[in-house]
């Protein structure tokens, strides 16, 4: 199975932001960067896929250089590859535009992204990408297990949960439920000496008209 599990770099909640250039653009300096939490719960379930059904996990993100110590975190929690589109993220349909370049190229049976991201919280990367590539999307996912190239969701809905059966290839909006915080992991050392000789691959961003207007 092969799991593409992609990944925001967002500011810790606990760092102090600020603005510049008369309050119109965010001031990064002093700026604390985590991998956003709902990405984290989908990456552990990917990581869980890997050590029980011999699964393929590869992180990507969209952003420049700085995110490289995102990606290398989640290198020795134990994703076997990474890669990052180097373009500023300007948007989610921009972000959904690169993912789905690299979708193209590569198949995947099965595609995480973070039901939101908890700096924009537009919840939008998800359901465009699953439209670009044509997939299923399953948002606020809480629960998911795979029999085969069948998979079975549970997710959170108005009143209450829901109980999907979907065949891959599948998107999904992950969050708290795929694992718990308790089940996180902490890269240890081993990991973090795997993960400077695994792959970490730097392309640059697909443009088209579509893209640029």
């Amino acid at each position: 199975m092969n799991i593409l599990v992609c990944i925001s770099n967002v500011p810790d909640t606990t760092s102090k932001i600020n603005f510049k250039n008369n309050d119109s653009e965010f001031d990064s300096n002093g700026v604390q960067y985590i991998i956003n939490p709902n990405d984290e719960f989908g990456l552990t379930r990917a990581i869980w896929f890997q050590e029980k059904n011999n699964a393929e996990v590869t992180v990507l993100t969209v952003g420049d250089q700085t995110c490289e110590p995102i990606l290398r975190k989640c290198l020795a929690i134990g994703a076997n590859k990474a890669i990052r589109i180097d373009a500023v993220p300007k948007d989610g349909f921009f972000v959904a535009s690169q993912i789905s370049e690299i979708c193209k190229i590569n198949k995947y049976d099965l595609i995480i992204c973070g039901r939101e991201s908890i700096d924009y919280n537009g919840a939008m990367v998800g359901g465009i990408l699953s439209n670009m590539i044509n997939c299923p999307y399953v948002a606020n996912c809480i629960g998911l297990s795979i029999d085969n190239k069948k998979a079975t969701l549970e997710r959170e809905i108005d009143g209450g949960k829901e109980t999907l059966e979907i065949d891959l290839p599948l998107v999904i909006g992950g969050q708290k439920g795929l694992v718990e915080e308790s089940e996180l992991r902490i890269p240890n050392m081993r990991g973090i000496m795997q993960a400077r000789t695994k792959p970490l691959l730097v392309l640059e961003p697909k443009n088209n008209d579509l893209l640029t207007e």
